[in-house]
């Protein structure tokens, strides 16, 4: 199998740093046209272990409440338990993870909140051959959908996985539903979209295009739906709901999300780790909706695996 050398690893840094760019840029034109003027301030930062990032970060916009768009290309000394219960021959290993991470926090609820992290971890076990692999993809968390929305999203992700295999699309849903579920509460995070780990099978460049397709993929996602939603008006209820229905993303984040995990236990930059937190959720104690409400068709509905292409023609 082919490794990635040293200039194999630059290009991929590279890809991403431009990518970091591209993304604030436009989700900052989305900010202007809804009357705001908040940008992504920079933030660059260095790790005491090796390495560093340059975080973006966006907060009380008109458009977007909160937004952090994150680099990071860290050294590990020796990696920790998230990153080798699935690699078990890489225990204690010296390694170097370099990724873009991104959650966005719409103010308007009729906006979804959106993910999606693009990133190649590298370990080099002694005495052996180097182990790594690409690992991404995007989410969608609405709150209320639509279903043009929620179908082009996937119909997107359909698309750029096309070229790749036929099954790519498929696996990797049912990848992203199966991960962003939340056991304690039966329910999916949101409708889901793309996620992989561990992608080495192809060759490194095949992979590579492959993670710089999901990347390039966020955007052409989720840019449609911000023109669609951001302007829409909306009622106290529905602000209150999407703020309750955020204290399920914080408590996904934080109980299960293996990023998390994994940044803390490499002794991460703690505000990098934790910008995927809303700056305001709500938690209700067991909130009753109408049996044809809106509200209670998110759950009973939508925050089910689906085929959603085909659900949705």
């Amino acid at each position: 199998m082919q490794h990635p050398t040293s200039a194999d690893i630059q290009r991929v840094r590279e890809f991403l740093l431009d990518l970091q760019v591209r993304i604030c840029t436009a989700l900052e034109q989305q900010e202007q046209a809804g009357g705001g003027n908040a940008i992504f301030e920079i933030d660059d930062w260095q790790r005491h272990e090796g390495g560093g990032g340059r975080s973006r970060v966006l907060q009380n916009g008109a458009v977007i409440e909160k937004g952090g768009v994150m680099f990071s290309h860290i050294n590990i000394r020796q990696l920790p338990a998230s990153a080798t219960e699935r690699h078990p021959q890489i225990a204690g290993a010296k390694a170097q993870a370099l990724g873009l991470s991104l959650v966005i926090h719409p103010r308007n609820p009729h906006v979804p909140t959106s993910h999606a992290n693009v990133r190649l971890f590298v370990a080099e076990p002694e005495g052996q051959q180097p182990v790594w692999w690409f690992g991404g993809g995007f989410d969608l968390t609405p709150f209320y959908p639509r279903d043009e929305d929620v179908r082009a999203w996937h119909q997107t992700a359909a698309d750029l996985c096309a070229p790749f295999g036929e099954q790519v699309y498929a696996a990797h849903k049912q990848w992203c539903d199966d991960y962003f579920y939340l056991k304690h509460r039966d329910e999916q995070r949101g409708i889901g979209g793309l996620f992989f780990d561990d992608l080495n099978e192809w060759g490194f460049e095949t992979c590579f295009q492959y993670m710089q397709a999901v990347g390039n993929g966020y955007l052409d996602a989720i840019l449609p739906i911000f023109r669609n939603n951001q302007h829409k008006p909306h009622t106290q209820v529905q602000r209150d709901f999407q703020l309750y229905r955020r204290g399920r993303y914080v408590e996904y984040n934080l109980v299960y999300d293996r990023g998390t995990l994994f940044g803390l236990q490499t002794g991460g930059r703690i505000e990098s780790i934790l910008v995927s937190l809303p700056n305001l959720a709500g938690w209700s104690y067991r909130p009753e909706w109408e049996a044809d409400s809106a509200e209670k068709r998110l759950t009973d509905y939508y925050l089910k695996p689906r085929n959603w292409l085909r659900e949705l023609k």
